[in-house]
């Protein structure tokens, strides 16, 4: 029901503003804020669950959950090697991570060069993170896809049809997000509604995925130079490496998809979030038992306040 509620409200957003849009053009503004903010909602909910086939039981609404991103502008194919094979096994490793490589502009491990910019980067970050969205479904997933690397590991081959979808997708986002608009509304005001809604969806995506691993007691643990291997099981390294918040608050929970269980999350990717409050109480006795940290903060900004500490001292430690 969530699913249906959200992709109604996008479409609804999308007919109203295409074709009957709104005269006064600060209304307009606001309906594309509402509409970046769905957009990334349908990426918590929608995509994410789909990609990691915990969307449904029924593996072909999992395929359609999953190239809800195509509409969006993103390519599947790139995201599941990217954050499913990749970012789920390498979680927080410099290097490897496509999520923690924002280089040159920001330092997210202790492992990455460190330029002078980077004092102020707990200062900047908010103009980096808006623009994530357009960097990613104009450039990155192109830089992907041309130089057949993510970071420094090589692009899984692609078939025929990965191919052919990557680049149809593509054309159907432009097509709907820029040319039809275009053409109802006019080139300016496209142009700025389209970025109005790209740069808030971009800012809640990299604020959401970030508040998971980018905080003051997340570890960014190397594999050792001669064996290659790391200290930590892969269960462990998860709880090291990743971060819960905002747990106690539904609407938290519910917008974001259960992405505030990060934990869980990484432990049972393939579980819908629906079930990771229960899993919680589990995984939380476990921990006690064993000596191993659980990171939790309680709240959403003190969350946001830890990871502004976190660039903070990346920004400034050697």
């Amino acid at each position: 029901s969530k699913a249906i509620i959200l992709v109604a409200a996008l479409i609804g957003l999308y007919i109203h503003l295409t074709f009957f849009t709104p005269e006064n053009g600060w209304i307009a503004l606001f309906e594309c804020s509402i509409m970046g903010a769905i957009i990334a909602a349908i990426g918590f909910n929608i995509m994410h669950d789909g990609a990691h086939g915990s969307f449904s039981d029924n593996a072909f609404l999992n395929k359609i959950a999953a190239v809800t991103l195509g509409f969006l502008g993103g390519s599947h194919f790139m995201w599941n090697v990217k954050h499913n094979i990749i970012h789920h096994a390498y979680t927080n490793i410099d290097g490897v991570d496509d999520d923690i490589d924002a280089k040159p502009f920001l330092r997210m491990a202790s492992t990455q060069k460190k330029y002078g910019m980077h004092r102020f980067q707990h200062w900047y970050f908010w103009i980096l993170y808006s623009i994530l969205y357009l960097y990613w479904i104009f450039f990155s997933d192109y830089k992907k896809y041309f130089g057949k690397r993510i970071g420094e590991m090589p692009l899984k081959k692609m078939e025929v049809k990965d191919h052919f979808f990557f680049w149809w997708y593509k054309a159907l986002h432009l097509a709907l997000f820029l040319i039809i608009p275009m053409v109802f509304v006019g080139v300016g005001y496209t142009i700025i509604g389209f970025l109005t809604c790209c740069l808030v969806a971009g800012l809640i995506l990299s604020i959401v995925f970030q508040l998971a691993h980018t905080v003051e007691h997340t570890h960014f643990p190397m594999p050792d130079e001669a064996t290659g291997k790391l200290d930590d099981e892969w269960a462990i390294h998860q709880l090291k490496t990743t971060a819960n918040f905002a747990t106690s608050n539904k609407l938290v929970s519910w917008f974001v998809g259960g992405l505030n269980f990060q934990i869980e999350h990484h432990l049972f990717p393939k579980i819908s979030h629906v079930h990771y409050p229960a899993i919680s109480k589990i995984i939380k006795q476990a921990c006690q038992e064993y000596g191993i940290k659980y990171i939790e903060y309680k709240r959403t900004h003190q969350a946001i306040f830890s990871h502004i500490l976190f660039l903070r001292s990346m920004g400034r430690a050697a």
